[in-house]
């Protein structure tokens, strides 16, 4: 078929041109993968996977918010677990002064002396007790407003508790004993000691094991987040090696094609020769 020669339809530059634009399109998209580092940056790119990669970014916000949860859980825990192991420490001296006190042989000074040592030793007990707290959270006085602590911890409603130990009203019991005779410092060992130990030394098993099982979670979910996240990237980053080859090749692409546009725009000018 002949190639019709004419000044108003110049079919080459329009042929030129869609190639031009083509090339252009796809020289944005290449430029916009490597600006974002994304391949999928809106619907537009890829329907389906950009709105898999949102449903998934949800998902790892969730994780997020669950995580920081536990994060906040922990520092209750270990606030509590280190005002209980405080007093933990401090019981050793009150169970020497107790002694001491259960001694018939001792003078009224010495005793009083004694007394003296053993309240200030029990209202330590009681400041550490009332600095236990973290996030206006105090899990060893229940007398309070304490209770137990509950806390989200994964994406399918699970929680992890916190349980509240009741320290006050023990460390109370054993500040207002009467330690004026050595019979009653022996009582005083056998009942309210006795019994403030054995709170204690159940409060710290319960609290250190709660506090791990967080620990424990917290690190899964941080394991969960990091596995969700590559996934992510597999859907929607770019390969920023290949990118650079095809911006490559697009930018020669876009040069060629404007050239071809420039000459195909000539053709009409050699129709003047005939006319000369």
């Amino acid at each position: 078929m002949a190639v019709q020669n004419s000044i108003n339809t110049n079919v080459g530059s329009f042929v030129a041109l869609r190639n031009l634009n083509s090339v252009n399109r796809g020289l944005d998209q290449i430029q916009n993968r490597v600006s974002t580092g994304l391949k999928v940056a809106g619907a537009l790119d890829d329907a389906s996977n950009f709105s898999i990669a949102q449903g998934i970014r949800g998902e790892l916000r969730a994780i997020g918010a669950v995580t920081q949860g536990l994060n906040n859980a922990k520092g209750i825990g270990k606030v509590a677990i280190a005002g209980t192991t405080a007093i933990s420490d401090l019981m050793q001296t009150v169970r020497q002064k107790l002694t001491e006190l259960s001694n018939e042989g001792i003078t009224t000074a010495q005793r009083s002396i004694l007394s003296d040592d053993f309240d200030q030793l029990l209202s330590q007990a009681a400041n550490f007790i009332d600095n236990a707290v973290f996030n206006g959270v105090n899990l060893l006085d229940t007398a309070g407003t304490s209770v137990n602590v509950n806390t989200l911890s994964n994406l399918a409603g699970g929680t992890l508790t916190l349980t509240a130990q009741d320290l006050r009203t023990q460390v109370g019991s054993l500040a207002a004993v009467s330690t004026g005779s050595a019979s009653a410092a022996q009582a005083v060992l056998a009942t309210q000691y006795s019994n403030l130990e054995s709170v204690v030394n159940t409060a710290l098993g319960s609290l250190g094991a709660e506090v791990r099982a967080l620990e424990l979670q917290t690190s899964f979910l941080e394991q969960i987040s990091d596995a969700t996240e590559e996934g992510l990237g597999n859907i929607v980053d770019a390969d920023l090696a290949r990118e650079s080859a095809k911006l490559t090749a697009a930018q020669v692409q876009q040069q060629l094609s404007i050239q071809t546009l420039g000459i195909a725009n000539q053709r009409p000018q050699t129709l003047l020769g005939l006319f000369g």
